[in-house]
C-alpha cells in the first residue's frame, strides 16, 4: 500500500475522531434532556440521511443478512443509549476511556463467534490492564459511582457485539445498509419512550441535536474511508486520540478536572488497547503470509 493512500487513511481516521468528539460535545451541552430523547434525535437524522442515501442509490433498505443486522441494530442501540447516559452524568473523557473497553471485549466475542478460538497470554494481559486503568479512572473521580461506571462498561460489551454483528455483515451488505439497521430499531424503541417524556429543545438546542446527527453520520463514513484507505493496525489507534480530545473540551467547555491518578488510568487504557490492536493485526499478517 503506497504511502499517500496510508496517509489519507490516517487522515480520514483523525476527521472522524473529530467529528465523534465534536458530536458527542454536543450530547454533553443537551445533558439536560433525557437519554432516550437525544438518542431518538440522533438516530431519525441518521435514518433519513442514510435511509434517503440507500433509496438514491437503489439499495435495499432491509438488507441482505437481517440475523446479524437485527444483532446490529439491537445491540447498537444499548451501546449509544447507556453511553449517552454516561455522558450526561460523567466527565466526558471518562465516558469515552471506559468505551475504549469495546475492542477488548470484541477480541473475546471473537474467539465464539468469528472463529478465532485462540487468544494468546499477552492479550488477556493487555485486557487485564485496560481494566485495571479503567478502575483508576474510577475509583479516583468521586463523580463516577458503580451506576454510571457499570453503564459505561455494559456500553463498551454491546459496542463490541454490534461491531462483531457489523463484521459479520461486510461480505454481505453495504456499509451504509448495515449503519441503517441501527437506525431502525433505535427510531422506534427511544420514540415511543420520549413520546412519554418529551423535553422539547429550545432555540439553539435545536441545531446542537442536529449537529449529533449530521457530525456521527459524516463521522461514520469518515471512518468506513479510513479503514478503506489503510491498514486498521496503522490508523486505528488513531481512534484514541478522542481520549485526549474529550479532555481537553471537557475541560474547556464543561469545566471538567480529573485528578492526576484518573489521567494516568486514561493513559494506561490507551496504550493497552493500542498495543492488543497492534499486535492482533501483526500476528493476523504473519498467519497470512504463512498460510
Amino acid at each position: 500500500m503506497g504511502s499517500n493512500q496510508a496517509t489519507a487513511g490516517v487522515a480520514w481516521m483523525v476527521l472522524a475522531t473529530i467529528l465523534y468528539t465534536a458530536a458527542n460535545l454536543c450530547v454533553k451541552a443537551l445533558s439536560h434532556l433525557p437519554t432516550e430523547e437525544l438518542v431518538f434525535l440522533r438516530s431519525i437524522i441518521s435514518l433519513v440521511l442514510t435511509g434517503g442515501w440507500l433509496w438514491w442509490k437503489g439499495y435495499s433498505l432491509l438488507g441482505v443478512n437481517r440475523k446479524w443486522l437485527l444483532i446490529r441494530g439491537i445491540f447498537g442501540t444499548i451501546g449509544l443509549a447507556t453511553f449517552f447516559h454516561t455522558l450526561r452524568f460523567i466527565p466526558i473523557a471518562s465516558a469515552t476511556v471506559i468505551q475504549y473497553l469495546s475492542p477488548i471485549f470484541t477480541v473475546l466475542l471473537a474467539r465464539y463467534f468469528d472463529g478465532q478460538r485462540t487468544m494468546k497470554s499477552i492479550q488477556w494481559l493487555f485486557f487485564a490492564t485496560a481494566f485495571a486503568g479503567v478502575l483508576m479512572v474510577k475509583g479516583f473521580d468521586p463523580r463516577i459511582n458503580w451506576l454510571y461506571f457499570s453503564l459505561g462498561v455494559i456500553s463498551a460489551m454491546a459496542a463490541a457485539v454490534a461491531y462483531l454483528a457489523t463484521m459479520k455483515c461486510r461480505d454481505t451488505d453495504h456499509p451504509v445498509g448495515v449503519v441503517i439497521w441501527f437506525h431502525l430499531v433505535a427510531v422506534p424503541v427511544t420514540g415511543g419512550w420520549t413520546a412519554f417524556t418529551w423535553v422539547p429543545p429550545v432555540g439553539v438546542e435545536w441545531l446542537l441535536a442536529l449537529a449529533v446527527g449530521l457530525l456521527s453520520v459524516i463521522a461514520q463514513i469518515a471512518m468506513t474511508f479510513a479503514l478503506h484507505r489503510g491498514q486498521a493496525n496503522v490508523i486505528m489507534p488513531f481512534k484514541y486520540f478522542g481520549a485526549i480530545l474529550a479532555f481537553a473540551f471537557g475541560l474547556l467547555l464543561f469545566d471538567e478536572r480529573l485528578s492526576g491518578w484518573a489521567l494516568i488510568g486514561m493513559v494506561i487504557v490507551i496504550l493497552a488497547v493500542t498495543m492488543n490492536t497492534l499486535l492482533k493485526k501483526k500476528w493476523e499478517a504473519q498467519s497470512t503470509e504463512a498460510g
